[in-house]
């Protein structure tokens, strides 16, 4: 739109009002001083001679979780070998946009198909994607990345979580009671790992008395040390 337009436009405004509307003649005096207002606000905040730029719509509202990205992170230091991939598609989960971050971990996947990080990512992604569920396709990712590095805790514990905020709790907790039952004494993820399988044990006491099993398994608070928070 350029100026031209716009002083054409309030003119057409105008004569409508006037000729087409039949405004009195009283209220032509009101009608040109409330247009030449707008086109005076206009000109001191609008930029009609810059180009559009219109902006991709977001995916999904609920970004990624800062702290788990940060667990994933630290979980997976001595396995990824693909970061440039792998920073490239957190950026994108922080922003919601899960599709396109899980399109960059299938190239980045292509490029390093032994680095388990990577598949672990993959699955987040996907999961994100699905708003929360886990799919096929995130199953196979995780159990991917199980296979190439079974001594990474990524795996089993984002399937694990996958599978809570699906509602299979009792899948959910066999994983991670497995992976408590294998993890060093002194693994940063110990304690809140610890803690995700008692509210898992909460919530299936209460299920079974006859309260809601399917609820998704809500994150604990942050620990002071920040190497044993997680990612997507």
């Amino acid at each position: 739109m350029t100026w031209v337009l716009v002083v054409l436009l309030a003119g057409a405004v105008f004569l409508a009002l006037a000729f087409v509307l039949k405004m009195p003649r009283a209220g032509w005096e009101l009608s040109g001083a409330a247009l030449l207002v707008g086109i005076a606000g206009y000109a001191l905040q609008g930029s009609p001679d810059l180009p559009g730029a219109p902006k991709a719509p977001v995916e999904n509202k609920r970004a990624a979780d800062e702290a788990l990205i940060k667990q994933r992170q630290q979980m997976g230091d001595s396995f990824a070998k693909g970061q440039s991939w792998l920073i490239l598609a957190d950026g994108l989960a922080r922003q919601g946009q899960y599709g396109a971050a899980a399109e960059v971990l299938r190239k980045g996947a292509e490029q390093f198909p032994q680095d388990a990080d990577i598949w672990v990512s993959l699955g987040n992604a996907l999961v994100g994607h699905s708003d929360g569920l886990i799919t096929p396709a995130a199953q196979y990712a995780f159990q991917k990345a199980a296979r190439i590095a079974p001594d990474h805790p990524g795996p089993p514990f984002f399937m694990g979580l996958a599978l809570a905020q699906s509602g299979r709790l009792p899948e959910a907790r066999a994983i991670w009671a497995e992976l408590l039952r294998r993890s060093p004494a002194d693994a940063p993820y110990r304690a809140d790992l610890s803690e995700r399988i008692q509210r898992i044990d909460s919530m299936l006491a209460m299920a079974a008395g006859g309260g809601t099993a399917g609820a998704p398994v809500p994150a604990p608070a942050p620990m002071a040390d920040s190497s044993s928070q997680v990612s997507e």
